[in-house]
């Protein structure tokens, strides 16, 4: 079927929402679906509360058809507008709603077991809670969802294999398929180092960081060393002192302002940090006209 067939039928047969539960075996499946919907949400009484949802741990993928919701994704708020996916895990930091006067159209797949989760929290890692897929992704989760509303996985096997071909969908899409990962870095870390390069002479606290990538701040430090080999922190500064060495030598500001450029309130505090880099003065640094084998070593 094709991607707008599929749509046109999850709307022909109107709102509707199935829980699944299918009798298990001693074994337990690594995913498993647990409910699945189409919805139009009308007023503020849709309201969902990641901490008060339990604590059975799930994933929800919940893709936007029309209009718009909102999500708080620990602390930070966004519209998820037509064309969106959203996903989340429960328990954990978020809430997302309708306004009242605006309306949402969407329909959602919940999964539960270690490997959704597991492949859910690499997503979230990679590209943060709100995306956009590929048109023949979003048309085959449909149509898995529809699968299940009609009833056909007939047995907990069934079921598994269905959701994990949705979750298989998601990371082929997201992650990676015969062509390899799309970035080597996930995308959240590439929009904090831009952001960092741009805004070197303003505060940049390790939680404003995290709030951008979309992560708690723990999440991030973690994912950030993984992939820079340092702490948020360091990296920071380490930017700074590049900034800095590349000022001082092309001597187009004096070091106050150069301290001021690189995000230093403090001249005399930015003057032993540059010591402690490169084993010289910002102003020493400077006479020199050059950079000294320290310097290079150090990243400047």
């Amino acid at each position: 079927m094709t991607g707008d067939f599929v749509l046109e039928t999850l709307r022909a047969r109107g709102p509707g929402r199935c829980a699944i539960s299918l009798a298990r075996g001693r074994d337990r499946l690594h995913v498993m679906p647990t409910s699945t919907g189409y919805e139009i949400a009308g007023d503020s009484s849709y309201r969902w509360n990641g901490r008060e949802r339990g604590q059975t741990p799930f994933a929800v993928v919940q893709h936007t058809l029309a209009g718009a919701g909102r999500l708080q994704y620990e602390g930070h708020q966004r519209t998820v507008r037509p064309g969106e996916t959203m996903l989340v895990l429960v328990p954990h930091n978020h809430q997302y709603w309708v306004e009242n006067g605006e309306r949402w159209e969407f329909f959602w797949l919940a999964t539960t077991g270690q490997e959704a989760l597991r492949l859910c929290r690499a997503i979230l890692a990679d590209v943060g809670p709100v995306f956009r897929l590929q048109q023949n992704t979003i048309a085959r989760l449909a149509s898995i969802s529809l699968d299940l509303r009609d009833g056909k996985a007939k047995s907990a096997g069934e079921a598994s294999a269905t959701a994990y071909a949705a979750m298989m969908t998601l990371y082929d899409d997201l992650l990676g398929g015969e062509g390899g990962p799309r970035n080597a870095r996930p995308r959240s870390i590439d929009r904090v180092l831009a952001h960092v390069r741009r805004r070197l002479h303003e505060p940049l606290d390790v939680q404003a960081l995290a709030d951008l990538a979309g992560l708690s701040r723990a999440h991030f430090s973690r994912v950030f060393k993984t992939c820079e080999g340092v702490s948020p922190a360091e990296f920071v500064l380490a930017e700074r002192m590049r900034r800095a060495a590349s000022l001082l030598v092309s001597g187009a500001s004096n070091v106050k302002a150069v301290s001021r450029d690189c995000g230093f309130d403090d001249p005399n505090y930015f003057a032993k940090a540059f010591r402690r880099r490169f084993g010289a003065s910002p102003t020493e640094f400077r006479t020199t006209g050059m950079y000294s084998d320290r310097a290079r070593r150090n990243g400047g």
